[in-house]
């Protein structure tokens, strides 16, 4: 039986968000994601009209789950270090993420760009969530 920190949990999903946040904001690639989603100027200024409450309380639960099950992993893999967290982020990115995006551009058509671009979000959000439960262990 594995003791699990929720607050530990709650604060690397909120840590996730706010990576999320960055990476597809104006400030590092959201310019970049628009274009490769193919989305327009017309598009995004519906999306803040929206205020899209139920998108993000959404992305939330999912982050939250997320962290949840590699709080699992962590203790499974009795990582006790944020190096050793940050490896074990690294397999699970490698194994679940890349795998399962690939299937984006063979079947549904994205960009090797936007691959590049998503995956990579989850890399650095896996690697640092990791860490993070791994020293707090």
């Amino acid at each position: 039986m594995y003791t699990i920190n929720f607050w530990h949990v709650l604060i690397t999903a909120f840590v996730s968000m706010v990576i999320g946040a960055l990476w597809y904001s104006p400030v590092l690639f959201g310019k970049l994601w628009i274009r490769l989603s193919g989305f327009s100027e017309a598009d995004i200024a519906l999306a803040k009209q929206k205020k899209m409450t139920k998108e993000y309380t959404l992305s939330f639960v999912g982050v939250l789950i997320m962290s949840y099950v590699l709080a699992h992993f962590v203790q499974i893999a009795q990582a006790v270090t944020f190096g050793q967290g940050m490896q074990l982020g690294f397999w699970i990115w490698l194994g679940f993420v890349v795998t399962s995006f690939l299937n984006s551009v063979l079947w549904e058509g994205k960009s090797w760009q936007l691959y590049a671009l998503n995956i990579s979000h989850y890399l650095v959000v896996l690697v640092l969530a990791g860490g993070i439960l791994a020293a707090w262990s």
